[in-house]
Parts: C-alpha cells; sequence; structure tokens
C-alpha cells in the first residue's frame, strides 16, 4: 500500500489544509479512511459530499460540513484549544462552472491510468507522466481546471484565515455565574 506522507503528517501537525479533495488518482474512500485512523478532522465546504478534485461529489459522505468561513475558523479554533495534535481537511468543491469537465477529466485519468500500467510507469515517474497525459487528453481542460481549484481554495482558504484571526482576536465569552 502506498501512502504519501503528507497524509500522515496531516495526522500529526495541528494545520488546517484547504483543498478540492484528495488527488483523483487515489482511492478516496481509502484515503478517508486513512485520515480518520490518523485523526484528521474531514469537513467538506457547502456540501455533503466529498469533492473528487474535478468533480464536485465522490459519493462519500463527509462526517462535518461547514458553512461559512466562521464555521470553519470555530473548528480550527476548537482543534487548536483543545491541542489535539492533528490537522483538519476542510475539502471544497471545484467551481461550478468548471464542475462540466469533470467527467470528462475523470475518463481522461483512468485512461491515463491504464496507460501508465500498461508502460509500467511507477514510482515517482507516475505522477508527472498522469498530469502530462491527462493535460494532453483533455486538450487542455485539466490544466484550466486545476487553475481554478488553486484560485478557489486560496479564496476560500483566505476567508477562513480573516474569520479565525477575528475569533482568536476576540475576547473570550465569561460565564455570568
Amino acid at each position: 500500500m502506498d501512502i504519501s506522507s503528507d497524509l500522515t503528517e496531516l495526522g500529526r501537525t495541528p494545520v488546517a489544509v484547504i483543498s478540492a479533495g484528495v488527488k483523483s488518482i487515489l482511492d478516496i474512500p481509502k484515503t478517508l479512511e486513512y485520515l480518520e485512523t490518523q485523526g484528521v478532522t474531514v469537513a467538506a465546504y457547502r456540501t455533503n459530499d466529498f469533492p473528487a478534485f474535478f468533480t464536485e461529489s465522490s459519493g462519500c459522505q463527509v462526517p462535518c460540513r461547514l458553512d461559512t468561513p466562521e464555521e470553519c475558523a470555530r473548528l480550527i479554533n476548537a482543534n487548536l484549544n483543545v491541542r489535539l495534535g492533528s490537522g483538519i481537511l476542510i475539502a471544497v468543491p471545484i467551481p461550478k462552472e468548471h464542475a462540466a469537465y469533470g467527467h470528462f477529466i475523470e475518463s481522461a485519468i483512468t485512461r491515463a491510468l491504464k496507460e501508465a500500467n500498461d508502460k509500467q510507469v511507477t514510482g515517482n515517474a507516475a505522477t508527472p507522466f498522469l498530469l502530462s497525459r491527462v493535460n494532453e487528453l483533455t486538450g487542455g481542460a485539466s490544466l484550466a481546471a486545476n487553475i481554478a481549484l488553486v484560485k478557489n481554495n486560496a479564496y476560500v482558504g483566505a476567508k477562513i484565515a480573516v474569520a479565525l484571526a477575528n475569533l482568536r482576536r476576540s475576547p473570550p465569552l465569561r460565564s455570568a455565574i
């Protein structure tokens, strides 16, 4: 079983990661199970379904739905306050205008994976091969979608960062008792 070291690190570092899900070349249910085993909180932004990178849904339900940057900030703040020592993954679906290409890109990924297998492309060579081949097969649509994902994740992440900064700057609520 090939497990990326960043998944293990997410289980032992108190960090919040904003992403469009996990790489669509991965087994998403197994990845989510591994993250759970590592104690990583997995949430989705404005959806109950874990996004599949290039498509809005992987078919996997998330244990936690967050609808606002403030809700995300409260979850991150709580994780820091209780010192769990593990990270949080907040999955943000691809913007709707790019989701239309999702199934087209996914079929290109499936084809590229088969080609990589047939050509015995493995290890460190696999990801560059797959990215290049998928971009070629989609006529650049996968690259455009990837750029949209990065911009959207940065936008949502910035809103969450502002909400977290505001939350941590606020004085704690005191009991009247």
